[in-house]
Parts: structure tokens; C-alpha cells; sequence
């Protein structure tokens, strides 16, 4: 690849309303930049007052021995101690594949972009960075990918079909939005739905990468259930938005579609220009205020932002 290629890659922000297969399976490229296991200070810092949000053990046992002096007494095995008459201990080992797994919000919310991409196109592009990196540096992945009518999941493997069958799980979903005439749950639902089959899966010590725009995050279900995972697994979070949520466009009249109708809107009204930037800030501190608490770090993407570019400042050594 040559240097060009690679500062485009790194510099550029995706575009499209839809992702293409080859989209994902080229970050397979890019994805070489990026060392999952060697979070940096940047990506801590994020994580509010609390260290760590991983809890599990993330290690196989491996044998049992005669009881050393320094080993500690919550490793004791107390039916051979008990069998034997002399204390023994058991030994664990450090898991080498560790289960990596991804959630990929495809709801008809994420259906959102107002200049280079939707919301859907870059969680899809950013969980293929993800799963490439983690299959390349030997994690087994897998994932959970929900939208408006339902969700499917992936076991963790090491294998690169494992990873191609994420890619076609996603693109499956993102290529739904805006077409399916099914019941939609309200997002807070889905949430909680897709959070609690999350739970069933996801073992202890996994590394969860979720990818959302947390719509529907402030019901008590919802966080009850991030809180359960939280306890055993490290989460990442990762917040996706477009800039014409967070500000709206200079003073003047616009038209906005969804595809298939149209509207005006009028944007010169100074009280509601600041009352639409308030909000968006408002939630988006309480939901930094929530993963704080939970002692998951946080990261924001917006959709005009570069994603290699973005990740990099987090999950190696950046640029």
C-alpha cells in the first residue's frame, strides 16, 4: 500500500448512506494500525474516577499444586486440601485468546448524515476496524448486531470466516434501514433486548466494543443491564453522532427528507439554535455521567471525523 493511500485512509472520514462490503473487508488494511490490547492514558482518562471497568478473571485454570508461602488464600482448592490433608492451590494461567465482542447498533435512528455519511455506515466501517484488529492480534471475535425488528448473534472465534460473517451480518442490517415495514420496538427496548441477550453470551472477561448512538439509554432497564455486563467485562464504548444533531446549520431556510417526504425548516430563530445545541450537550454529559459511574470510557465519533484517525488516539501510538 503505498504511503498516499495510507494518509487518505488515515485522514479521510467515510461517506455513504449505505456500507459496502468492500468497505469492510478493506479496513482489514487500516486495521494493522491499530493495538487493542495497549489502551492508552488517553482512553483511561475516559473511563471517569474508576480504574478499570473489567472485573472478570480473563484467565483458564490450569492445574493444582501443593500450597506455597505467597500464594494467595482465595486460590485455595478446599476439596483436595480436605482429600489430602495438606493444602493446595489452584494455578491459572492467562487466557492467550481472549473472547472479543462487538455490538453494532443498526436501528432506524442510526439512519442519520448530514454531509459525509450516516451514523449505521460508520458504526458498520468502525466494527469492521475492530474485529480485523482484534482477529490479527489473536482474539477470538464475535458479536451482536440489533436493529429495528431484531438482532443476531455471532459466537467468538478465531477465524477469519468468523469475522466475514460479521461483515455480512452488519451489511444484512444496514442494508434494511429505511425499507422494513415490521413492528419497531422503541429504542429503549431494543436496548435493553439486545443488552440482555449480550449478557447471555458474553463470558466473563470479554472485551466489548458497543457502537451506538445510545438512544433510549436513560430507562432504568436499560442501565440496570450495562451495569450487570460492566461487572465482569470490559466495554468501550463508543458514542456515533452527526454534527447537525449537535448544532444546527448558519440562520436559513432548509429542506431536510427521510427518504421519502420532505420538509422545511427554518433555522433563524437565535432561542432555538441554542435550545437544540443545549439539549444535545445536556445528554451527552449525562450519558458520559452514566458510563463515569459504570468506570466505561466513553469515545466519540462523529461522522465528519476520520475513524483510523479517531481510534488511533486511543489504541496505539497514534500519529
Amino acid at each position: 500500500m503505498s504511503q498516499q493511500h495510507k494518509n487518505n485512509l488515515f485522514e479521510q472520514p467515510i461517506t455513504g448512506a449505505y456500507i459496502a462490503l468492500e468497505d469492510l473487508l478493506s479496513a482489514r488494511f487500516s486495521a494493522k494500525e491499530l493495538k487493542l490490547k495497549h489502551r492508552r492514558k488517553a482512553l483511561s482518562q475516559l473511563a471517569g474516577p474508576n480504574k478499570t471497568n473489567f472485573r472478570g478473571r480473563g484467565i483458564d485454570f490450569e492445574e493444582v499444586r501443593s500450597y506455597q508461602a505467597g500464594d494467595d488464600i482465595r486460590t485455595i482448592d478446599w476439596r483436595v486440601t480436605a482429600r489430602s490433608g495438606k493444602p493446595h492451590t489452584k494455578v491459572f494461567s492467562e487466557e492467550r485468546e481472549r473472547p472479543l465482542l462487538i455490538v453494532n447498533d443498526q436501528r432506524q435512528g442510526m439512519f442519520f448524515g448530514s454531509q459525509y455519511c450516516f451514523k449505521s455506515t460508520l458504526a458498520c466501517y468502525l466494527s469492521a476496524l475492530i474485529a480485523w484488529a482484534g482477529l490479527q492480534q489473536g482474539d477470538r471475535v464475535g458479536g451482536l448486531v440489533f436493529g429495528n425488528e431484531g438482532q443476531q448473534e455471532l459466537k467468538p472465534k478465531r477465524s477469519r470466516q468468523a469475522v466475514l460473517a460479521l461483515m455480512k451480518r452488519m451489511g444484512e442490517y444496514n442494508q434494511l434501514l429505511n425499507s422494513s415495514t415490521g413492528i419497531h420496538l422503541a429504542d429503549s427496548e431494543r436496548l435493553k433486548t439486545s443488552l440482555t441477550e449480550l449478557r447471555r453470551i458474553a463470558r466473563p472477561g470479554s472485551a466489548i466494543y458497543f457502537i451506538s448512538d445510545f438512544s433510549g439509554y436513560q430507562d432504568e432497564d436499560v442501565q440496570k443491564q450495562l451495569f450487570l455486563l460492566s461487572r465482569h467485562c470490559e466495554i468501550t464504548a463508543i458514542y456515533i453522532y452527526d454534527r447537525l444533531e449537535q448544532t444546527l446549520p448558519s440562520a436559513g431556510q432548509y429542506t431536510i427528507s427521510d427518504g421519502e417526504q420532505r420538509r422545511p425548516i427554518f433555522t433563524g430563530d437565535a432561542k432555538l439554535r441554542q435550545h437544540y445545541q443545549q439539549q444535545f450537550q445536556d445528554n451527552l454529559e449525562n450519558l458520559q455521567a452514566m458510563m463515569a459511574k459504570l468506570g466505561i470510557p466513553l469515545i466519540e465519533i462523529s461522522t465528519h471525523q476520520a475513524p483510523l484517525k479517531r481510534l488511533l488516539r486511543y489504541f496505539g501510538k497514534g500519529r
